[in-house]
Parts: structure tokens; C-alpha cells; sequence
């Protein structure tokens, strides 16, 4: 079967557009000699040959089976006796790194891609979703420091010059700046408590540490399940990061208090660091799931939420945390 060029009506970074259309396709009543036949004549004209898709006479997708199956049985066995009917497809306006995912999920070499009436256009294989992993894990780092992908970047980066760049990353360093001034301000107003318990100061650097990381491991996570299905159940999404983050607030919290017990023989100080971490954990996997789903509502790029402003965010909301706890329980008690 011969598939006509219509790459190039799909949008760019889709299933579409990625994929290559010179493969091997058989019908169900062919036998495994005509396929070797066909094989050893046109092997140099397919673009890949991981596995061979078997079409009706409509060009219908209805099954797929592999290279090495036609090596392996005898010759006089019917195609449609060995196909798996049961196949992962995806459709040519499905986003690249959906088709990837797929690909991984399944543990499969390529991807066919089917139109509405399920008709073969063509496959996403190995090499091209290798490719598209690297891509989108580059774009996901960069829009992890809150740069906002406008082409390629790798390849605008060589180009752009140094004083555009800056100008593109400078805003929101600037609001990191402002939010470290203003995270200063608020270890300045607890500064009686630090006075008096010097200690506290001590453990200033973990508390925000930790805030910052699991507030990195939720965004990171959430983001990329916005990009696979912007559809997603924030409602059920909640509940059950959630659920995740009072865990590990539990875990973590319980373990710095006893070391801290163990350490500064106080369980005073045990039970500050063991409520403000506790705290911190949660509230920072709220942010981290919050902003993003904000901004993407409101038709922004929701990656933006992962960068500085998510993390002056965190780093803010950890010190009034940690300090809050300390002076209340260091009144009472």
C-alpha cells in the first residue's frame, strides 16, 4: 500500500507531523512467503521495520505483527492467523509527547496513526520518540526556571542575543529578588524569638530546602499531567496529592522531630520543627498544584508557576510557618 505525503497539514509538534509514512502493510490472507518476498524487494524504500501493519482492502487498520514473526513461522501461515487485533493507536492531531508516552507505557517500538475512519496514515517510530522524550524534557527544564518556550530554544539560544535573553528571564528574577527582601522582613520580625533561641536560625536553611523540593516534585509532576490531558480532574487530583503530601508531612515531620530530641535533648524544639515541617510539606504541594492549574485557567503557559514565583512563593510561606509555630508554642510552653 502506498501512502500519499500529508505530513505537512498537521500542526507541527503533532502525531501527525511526526510521523513517517514509507511502511510495510500487508492484507490478513497474505502468507508469511509473500511477505518475505515483499520484503526482500522493498526493504530499502521503508523508513522503518519494526513491525508490519496489516490493512483491509479500504486501507483499514486491523492488525500488526512483528518483523520477526516472519522469520519464525513457516511460510504457509496465514497472516490473519498470527496479527494482534489489539493495538495502541493515535490519531494525527494527538500531541507528540502523548504518542511518546504511549509508546513507553506499552513498551512499543513505534505508533500507528490512524484517521476518524480508522484508515492507515502512517507510524511514529523509535528513533522520532526518542527524539520527541529529549525535546519536551529540555522544554520542561527550561519552563522549570520560568522560561517560556517561542520556537525551539536550543536553537534560538545560539542566536538570540545575550541582552533579549536577559530581558526574557530578568522579570521574574526581579520578583525573586523582591520576595527574598520581603522573606528577610519576616526573619527581622521574629527577630526576638531568634535572639532568644539562636537555635531556630539553625534550621531556617532545611525548612525552606524542603518546602522547595516538594514543591518542585509537585509541579513537576502536575504540569506534566496538564500537558498529557488538559482536561484533567483537579477535584480528584487534590484529593489525592493531598493524601500523598500528608503522608510524607507525617514521615518527615515525625523523623526531624526525633531527631531533633535526639540531638538538641529538647522536645520542645523536637515539636516546633516536627509541626513546621509537618505544615510546610502540605502547604507547599497546595501551591505547587494551585498556581499552575491558576495560570493555565487563565490561558497562561502553566509552567510559568514552577519558576521563581512559585519558589519565593514556598520560601515566603515556609518562614511564616516555621516562625508562627515556634513563637506560639515557645509562648505557651
Amino acid at each position: 500500500m502506498e501512502i500519499k505525503n500529508q505530513k505537512e497539514k498537521f500542526p507541527k509538534e503533532s502525531a501527525g507531523r511526526r510521523m513517517v509514512e514509507n511502511i510495510p502493510t500487508c492484507y490478513p490472507e497474505e502468507k508469511i512467503l509473500d511477505i518475505r518476498e515483499k520484503l526482500l524487494e522493498k526493504a530499502k524504500e521503508f523508513e522503518t521495520l519494526n513491525y508490519i501493519y496489516v490493512v483491509d482492502r479500504e486501507d483499514k487498520l486491523t492488525g500488526v505483527f512483528s518483523i520477526k514473526e516472519v522469520f519464525q513461522k513457516p511460510t504457509e501461515t496465514k497472516i490473519e492467523d498470527i496479527m494482534v487485533r489489539d493495538m495502541i493507536k493515535a490519531h494525527p492531531y494527538t500531541d507528540q509527547e502523548k504518542v511518546a508516552i504511549l509508546a513507553l507505557k506499552h513498551n512499543l517500538k513505534s505508533i500507528p496513526i490512524v484517521d476518524k475512519g480508522d484508515c492507515l496514515l502512517g507510524v511514529v517510530t523509535s528513533d522520532v520518540i526518542l527524539d520527541i522524550l529529549h525535546s519536551e524534557h529540555m522544554e520542561d527544564f527550561l519552563r522549570l526556571a520560568g522560561i517560556r518556550k517561542n520556537g525551539y530554544f536550543p536553537e534560538m539560544l545560539i542566536k538570540t542575543p545575550a541582552g533579549i535573553l536577559a530581558k526574557r528571564r530578568l522579570p521574574w528574577l526581579f520578583l525573586g529578588l523582591l520576595g527574598g527582601i520581603f522573606a528577610a522582613q519576616i526573619v527581622n520580625f521574629f527577630e526576638t524569638s531568634l535572639e532568644h533561641h539562636f537555635i531556630l536560625a539553625a534550621f531556617i536553611p532545611l525548612i525552606v530546602y524542603m518546602a522547595d523540593a516538594v514543591g518542585a516534585q509537585a509541579q513537576t509532576l502536575f504540569i506534566r499531567s496538564l500537558a498529557i490531558d488538559q482536561g484533567i480532574n483537579l477535584k480528584k487530583y487534590l484529593v489525592k496529592e493531598i493524601k500523598t503530601s500528608f503522608l510524607m508531612a507525617l514521615i518527615l515531620g515525625i523523623l526531624l522531630s526525633l531527631i531533633a530530641l535526639i540531638w538538641l535533648t529538647s522536645p520542645l524544639f523536637g515539636l516546633i520543627l516536627g509541626i513546621s515541617l509537618f505544615l510546610t510539606v502540605i502547604f507547599s504541594s497546595l501551591i505547587a498544584i494551585l498556581i499552575p492549574w491558576l495560570l493555565n485557567n487563565l490561558k497562561k503557559d502553566p509552567a510559568l508557576g514552577s519558576g521563581p514565583f512559585a519558589t519565593i512563593l514556598r520560601d515566603i510561606l515556609s518562614l511564616v510557618i516555621y516562625f508562627t509555630v515556634a513563637s506560639l508554642l515557645l509562648k505557651f510552653f
